[in-house]
């Protein structure tokens, strides 16, 4: 594996942008799953294959959405505890080898979201239940009823992510300064508008921004065009060259193939203190 110091020569100024600053905030309720033969690993610590990205990796840029309120349901999801992007070491290690690759191009990666624990599925599954609550709608879901969440494949009962080799990430061109945090009651703008119009994100312009359940979200989808479409095809081509397989519904979803895990579902926290005895 190239030496990261290599890679990043003349780009030192990655390193003290590694992560988004976030105040602590308590854990969102939601329900902890039964015991499942499908979900392992324990509720407490992780298995030593999985690991903190920023350990592997220190200069990709961590926005942990879901530790904040800035999310589709407007609260933090259950089981974030620290927003950190925790991975099973084969997506981290290739995680950063496409990171290399971009640092020489002037860019660097963001990831959004890393490991999932079952417990945060299943604060999505309670809330996409609950058609009453759609305090951001207007932003998230703006063309889509939220009663056909289920159907249309945006919410499901189990999650990729939940296995450890699946992460939601961007591209950012460098410097790029961190994107402000979201305030709790600000007027929502639709995923989906024009970039200066959406919620401010650091990100390249792909065309939406995270989690815009919408169809303009499709990678390929043929309405995106131009630099939009150039940018999304960029993120893919380098991360399907580090091993990465993009979903092709989410422009901002990639898995790590062959999976460390790939029939087992985790429960553990994203917490430091589930990794190698907190180390």
């Amino acid at each position: 594996m190239p030496r990261l110091a290599a890679a990043l020569r003349g780009l030192a100024v990655t390193a003290a942008a590694v992560a988004l600053t976030a105040a602590a905030v308590p854990e969102a309720g939601g329900t902890v799953p039964k015991t499942d033969a499908a979900v392992r690993g324990g509720t407490r610590t992780a298995p030593p294959e999985f690991v903190a990205l920023r350990d592997v990796d220190p200069t990709i840029r961590q926005e942990i959405r879901y530790f904040t309120p800035h999310t589709f349901m407007g609260v933090p999801v259950t089981g974030y505890r620290e927003p950190l992007c925790i991975l099973t070491r084969d997506a981290a290690r290739a995680l950063h080898r496409a990171q290399v690759s971009f640092l020489r191009r002037g860019y660097t990666l963001k990831v959004y979201d890393c490991y999932r624990p079952q417990r945060a599925v299943n604060h999505f599954v309670d809330w996409a239940k609950d058609l009453k609550d759609q305090r951001m709608k207007g932003e998230f879901y703006p063309r889509i009823d939220k009663s056909a969440l289920f159907r249309d494949g945006y919410i499901a009962e189990k999650s990729g992510h939940s296995r450890g080799s699946t992460v939601d990430l961007t591209l950012v061109r460098l410097p790029g300064p961190p994107t402000r945090p979201y305030i709790p009651g600000e007027p929502l703008r639709k995923c989906y508008a024009p970039k200066a119009e959406r919620f401010p994100d650091n990100s390249l312009d792909m065309g939406t921004g995270f989690d815009c359940f919408d169809t303009l979200a499709h990678t390929l989808d043929p309405r995106v065009q131009g630099r939009q479409r150039a940018n999304r095809l960029l993120l893919k081509q380098g991360l399907e060259s580090a091993g990465f397989r993009n979903y092709d519904k989410e422009w901002w979803h990639y898995t790590f193939t062959p999976e460390t895990f790939p029939e087992t579902y985790f429960d553990f926290p994203v917490s430091r203190g589930v990794l190698n005895g907190g180390r």
